[in-house]
C-alpha cells in the first residue's frame, strides 16, 4: 500500500491526458510490452524502443511504473487501470486495489474465525495398508517401494540404537524420528538431489535416503575427527555439502526464511530445482515461520515448507499454540497454495510431495504442506512426554498407526517383501550400526584449536586471547578436562 502513496498528485491530474496517448489503454500496452504477459515473451527486453519513448513521454513517476510490474502476476489479464475512471455501474461497486479488483457491499460482515468443516486430510492407504478405493496417486516401482521401505526400517533401527548409546552415557543427546518414518523417507523419495534441504532436527531419514552413511551418522554423533562439524555440534545435528542438506541448528524455525531466499536465488539463476525445509507445529508460531512464507510468496519462490504437526510442541499441545484448523489453512492467508496429507501414510506423502514439487519448479511457487503425524518417542532424551501426555494414547499410535508397518503391508501385498527379507535387512543394519559405533568412537577427537578456526579467515585478537587463556587452564587443572582431546 506504501506504494500507492507514492504516486503523485500530478499523475492522477493527467489521467485524461495519459488515455488520449495511450489509445487502448495503458495496462495492456504495458503487458504487451514488458514480457511477463505470456511465456513466449520471456527473455525480452523489458519495453520496445518505441514503447519506452511513448511511456517516458507520459506523466508517471518510476514508483508507477514499479506497481504495475511488481502486480503482474495477480492483475487479471484484461484489469483496466486502476487510475483511470469508469462509467460503468460494475466500476461504482468495486475498488480497483494493488492485487485485483475489490466488491463493495453494504452489509457488515465479519469473516468467520473458522470454516464450520475442517480442512481435508489426503490418504492413500488405510490403517491396515491396503488402498483406499479410488485413490489419486503417484505410481511407485517396485525398485523405489523396497528401498523407501528399507530406509524406514534402517531409521527406526538407527533411533533405537543411538538412543540406548544415549542412555548408556557414550553420546551426549539423542532424538528419534519415531513415528514419523514415513514423512522423512517418502518425502525425501519425491525429491531430486539437486533440490536443497533445510531441515529442523526430525528429518534424518532424508540424508539417510541421499546416501549419507551410518558411519557418517556415528561420526557426528560421537564428534570424533572424521565429523563433518569437527565435533563442535551437538549429536543429531548433521549436514552434507555432497547431499545438499544445511546444516541443522537449533534454534527454531529459523531456517524458514532462509530457505525463501536460496529458492529465490535458484529462480533467479534458472535452476529446475527447489528448496524444502521442514518445520514442526511448535515452529509455526515463531515469527521466522510467518516471515518465510510471505516473502516466498511475494517472491514467487519455488520452496516447499514441509510442516510436520505431530499435535505437540515438546510439552505444549497444539490446542495450546493456535485456534486455527492446524497450520493448512495458514498458507491461503500469504497467497500460497496447500494442502493437508497424512503424514504416517507414506503413498500419501510421496505423492503430494511429488506434486509440490512439480508447482514449485515449472510455475515458481512456494506450496505449504501439513503433514498430520504422532510423535511417537519423547521430544529428546532430555525428556519424559508421560509427564504430560497418556501413555494409552502413544501405545495408540505406535501399535495402531504406524507408518512402517503400515507400508509394510502395502509392499508386502504386491509381492515385493518377504519374511526372509525382513529378518535379513534388521540382522544387517543393526550389524552395521554396531560397528560403525564402535568405529566412532574408538577415533580421534578433533585438536583443540577447532574450536577457534572457520569463522574468520585470520583469528583476531580476541580470539588468540581466549585460545590462550583456555590452554592455560587446561594446564593449571589438567584432570578436569577429557583426556583424549589433543591440546
Amino acid at each position: 500500500m506504501a506504494i500507492w502513496c507514492r504516486v503523485s498528485s500530478r499523475t492522477i491530474a493527467n489521467a485524461n491526458h495519459m488515455r488520449k496517448r495511450m489509445n487502448q489503454g495503458f495496462a495492456v500496452d504495458v503487458n504487451r510490452a514488458s514480457g511477463f504477459s505470456s511465456a513466449s515473451n520471456r527473455g525480452r527486453p523489458l519495453f520496445s524502443d518505441g514503447n519506452r519513448r511513448h511511456l517516458n513521454s507520459l506523466p508517471w513517476n518510476r514508483a508507477t511504473l514499479v506497481w504495475f510490474q511488481r502486480f503482474k502476476s495477480t492483475l487479471a489479464e484484461k484489469q483496466q487501470d486502476p487510475f483511470l475512471s469508469s462509467d460503468s455501474d460494475e466500476d461504482h461497486q468495486s475498488l480497483e486495489f494493488p492485487g485485483g479488483k475489490v466488491s463493495y457491499t453494504s452489509e457488515m460482515n465479519f469473516i468467520s474465525e473458522s470454516s464450520q468443516t475442517r480442512v481435508p486430510c489426503y490418504r492413500v492407504l488405510d490403517d491396515d495398508g491396503e488402498l483406499i478405493p479410488d485413490s489419486h496417486f503417484q505410481q511407485v516401482s517396485e525398485e523405489v517401494a523396497v528401498k523407501m521401505y528399507s530406509k524406514m526400517v534402517s531409521l527406526q533401527i538407527m533411533d533405537t540404537i543411538f538412543y540406548e548409546a544415549q542412555r548408556q552415557g557414550r553420546i551426549s543427546f539423542y532424538l528419534t524420528s519415531a513415528g514419523e518414518e514415513a514423512i522423512n523417507i517418502a518425502s525425501a523419495a519425491a525429491l531430486s538431489e539437486q533440490d536443497i534441504i533445510l531441515p529442523q532436527y526430525r528429518e534424518p531419514g532424508v540424508l539417510l535416503w541421499r546416501g549419507f552413511t551410518l558411519q557418517e551418522f556415528a561420526d557426528q554423533c560421537f564428534g570424533n575427527k572424521a565429523d563433518y562439524g569437527k565435533g563442535r555440534q551437538m549429536p543429531i545435528h548433521y549436514g552434507s555439502k555432497k547431499h545438499n542438506f544445511f546444516t541443522i541448528s537449533s534454534p527454531i524455525a529459523t531456517q524458514l526464511p532462509q530457505a525463501a531466499g536460496i529458492a529465490y536465488s535458484l529462480k533467479m539463476d534458472n535452476k529446475k530445482a527447489c528448496v524444502v525445509s521442514y518445520i514442526g507445529d511448535g515452529g509455526t508460531s515463531e515469527g521466522d515461520f510467518h516471515a518465510g512464507l510471505n516473502f516466498a510468496a511475494v517472491m514467487e519462490a519455488p520452496v516447499i515448507f514441509f510442516c510436520r504437526n505431530n499435535g505437540w510442541a515438546i510439552s505444549t499441545n497444539v490446542s495450546e499454540q493456535f485456534r486455527s484448523d492446524g497450520i493448512v489453512v495458514k498458507g491461503r492467508a500469504y497467497g500460497i497454495r496447500s494442502i493437508r496429507v497424512d503424514g504416517n501414510d507414506a503413498l500419501a506423502v510421496y505423492t503430494a510431495v511429488s506434486a509440490a514439487r512439480e508447482m514449485a519448479v515449472n510455475e515458481h511457487r512456494p506450496i505449504l504442506i501439513e503433514a498430520l503425524t504422532y510423535r511417537v518417542g519423547h521430544h529428546s532424551t532430555s525428556d519424559d512426554s508421560t509427564k504430560y501426555r497418556k501413555l494409552d494414547e502413544i501405545v495408540y499410535w505406535k501399535n495402531a498407526r504406524n507408518p512402517v508397518n503400515r507400508f509394510r503391508n502395502w509392499v508386502q501385498s504386491n509381492g515385493w517383501w518377504s519374511e526372509q527379507q525382513e529378518t535379513q535387512l534388521r540382522n544387517r543394519v543393526r550389524k552395521q550400526l554396531l560397528e560403525a559405533i564402535q568405529v566412532a568412537e574408538k577415533a580421534e577427537k578433533p585438536p583443540l584449536a577447532e574450536m577457534f578456526r572457520d569463522v574468520y579467515d585470520y583469528p583476531p585478537s580476541n580470539l588468540e586471547e581466549q585460545e590462550k587463556y583456555l590452554r592455560e587452564t587446561i594446564s593449571r587443572h589438567p584432570i578436569d578436562y577429557p583426556a583424549d582431546i589433543p591440546v
